[in-house]
């Protein structure tokens, strides 16, 4: 067996070091601190918060806490890294506060990167922001190395690796930095977001963008005979027992839930109500259910009930202790200390009294039932109105936005639906690309005339230039030239007559400059 004998730094690279530290570490945390003084850690990298109103005051309990803390380390043998600690002030404060460190001064800086996030003195979290949108930039450039040098990877392999290496990069920490965005924050993440969007789209630089902007979960587990999946419809003439029946309906009327009471062959209670018309019929039958247990929760202690349950989900739901469902964990809490609850499945109402009932008040009450407001809408309805919203503002924005303005009136509809164009028609509907009337713009030609002597555009090329006469197509009338650019690009025909073109002055570019 080999040994090692560690003097300084946090153990790693073994199953049992992380665990001692975290033993360490924990006295630490275990000492009493004042109030106004908090101490975190992750592994070995600790970090002090002070509050004071004054500097006198935050000098003091700055040196009393340090203090404090380099004793626990001397009694653990640790050493701190004096160049590597240093202070933030968060404050208005013109003066520095002198804090030392065993004799050593700590440096104030104006941020701090701790677990992945920059930290600046002001919180308005640019600082983050700009360092690893550098960092992100310099990583595309190494994903752009595999592509070699003709444009590289395919479309679908740079929108992957986008996803899945940049955007989580740009996101790291998102939930504590980017709670409320302001409106510089959302402008430098557009900013740095375009460089991949060019990448991703094949689109030359100069084109623009127009970019709008758990409860915890008991350890325990049910009593084996509370749950039942087998058929229960034996049990409904029991007489020792409470049969309790419940029942979710959605109707054209609406969603209602209701569960009734079976005592000794007679009808001792029942309940319904109406939920929300977007809810679900499953919300319904786990609302009933609830309502059920509930009730059979408030009974005597020497009275056993049985609920029978249709829904056979709703009742995996509810007895899974780690659901995330927020109505089934409230179910099997009230089960986990009620054991004298039993749930159980029944195949099928048909012929069943109890569930019969139970199924005539839902669809009542999908009706004439109180209203029930304690059942949260469903997720896939809320992300629908969030999505509806979302494409709405991005509309809005796409409308009345000052660039863009050539694919607006060929795109007027804002869509998340990947468009099939390649390259070929990105140059040539934006109009940037191996243009003589594009790169005059730029200085990179000394006209902007095509070889043939007319004007060279896209729209030239496309029309009446004679070296493409091959895929020319009929020229427009100036006024119905965007309706023309509107039909070429939903015709396939016409755009694989637009990328001939564009390939072939590509590759022939000599053959179209001016003499």
């Amino acid at each position: 067996m080999a040994t090692k004998d560690k003097k300084q730094g946090c153990p790693q690279g073994s199953c049992s070091g992380p665990a001692l530290w975290n033993l360490v570490a924990n006295e630490i945390f275990n000492q009493v601190w004042p109030d106004n003084i908090h101490i975190q850690a992750f592994a070995d990298g600790f970090v002090l918060f002070i509050k004071a109103d004054a500097n006198k005051s935050l000098v003091e309990d700055t040196q009393s806490a340090i203090t404090q803390f380099s004793s626990w380390c001397s009694e653990n043998e640790l050493a701190i890294s004096t160049d590597k600690t240093n202070y933030i002030l968060f404050s208005k404060m013109v003066r520095s506060p002198k804090i030392t460190w065993n004799g050593y001064k700590i440096n104030r800086v104006k941020s701090f990167k701790y677990l992945g996030i920059h930290v600046d003195d002001r919180l308005n979290w640019l600082e983050h922001i700009n360092k690893q949108g550098e960092k992100a930039i310099k990583m595309q450039q190494n994903l752009k190395r595999i592509a070699g040098g003709n444009w590289g990877i395919s479309q679908i392999h740079r929108w992957t690796l986008y996803k899945t290496v940049i955007e989580r990069m740009l996101a790291h920490g998102s939930s504590a930095w980017c709670l409320n965005p302001t409106f510089k924050m959302k402008r430098k993440l557009s900013s740095i977001q375009r460089p991949f969007l060019l990448h991703i789209s094949e689109a030359y630089r100069t084109t623009p963008t127009a970019i709008p902007n758990a409860c915890p979960h008991p350890s325990e587990h049910l009593k084996p005979n509370q749950i039942s999946f087998e058929d229960g419809e034996a049990y409904i003439a029991r007489k020792d027992i409470i049969n309790i029946f419940t029942y979710g309906s959605k109707t054209e009327h609406g969603v209602g839930a209701a569960f009734c009471v079976l005592t000794n062959g007679i009808w001792a209670y029942q309940w319904s109500a109406k939920h929300n018309d977007n809810n679900t019929v499953f919300q319904a039958e786990l609302t009933a259910l609830h309502e059920a247990v509930i009730y059979a929760s408030h009974l005597p202690n020497h009275n056993t009930s049985e609920i029978q349950v249709e829904n056979r989900a709703s009742i995996m739901v509810s007895s899974n202790s780690e659901s995330t469902n927020e109505t089934g964990r409230k179910i099997f809490k009230i089960l986990l200390s009620n054991p004298r609850i039993k749930v159980s499945w029944v195949k099928a109402h048909a012929g069943n009294i109890g569930n019969e009932r139970a199924d005539h008040l839902a669809k009542d009450a999908t009706q004439h039932g109180q209203p029930y407001s304690h059942t949260k809408l469903p997720k896939p309805h809320i992300k629908g109105l969030l999505w509806k919203r979302m494409l709405e503002e991005w509309q809005t924005l796409w409308k009345n936005g000052d660039t863009g303005r050539k694919i607006y009136n060929i795109m007027l509809s804002v869509s998340l639906r990947q468009t099939n164009w390649i390259r070929e028609d990105v140059i040539f509907f934006f109009e940037h690309g191996p243009f003589p009337a594009y790169l005059n713009r730029f200085h990179l030609s000394d006209s902007d005339y095509c070889k043939c002597g007319g004007i060279g555009t896209a729209l030239h090329y496309a029309t009446e230039c004679i070296y493409t006469v091959s895929w020319n197509m009929r020229k427009p009338v100036p006024k119905f030239k965007q309706e023309c650019l509107k039909r070429v690009a939903n015709n396939l025909v016409y755009r694989q007559k637009i990328r001939g073109i564009i390939k072939f002055i590509s590759e022939n570019r000599d053959l179209f400059q001016p003499p």
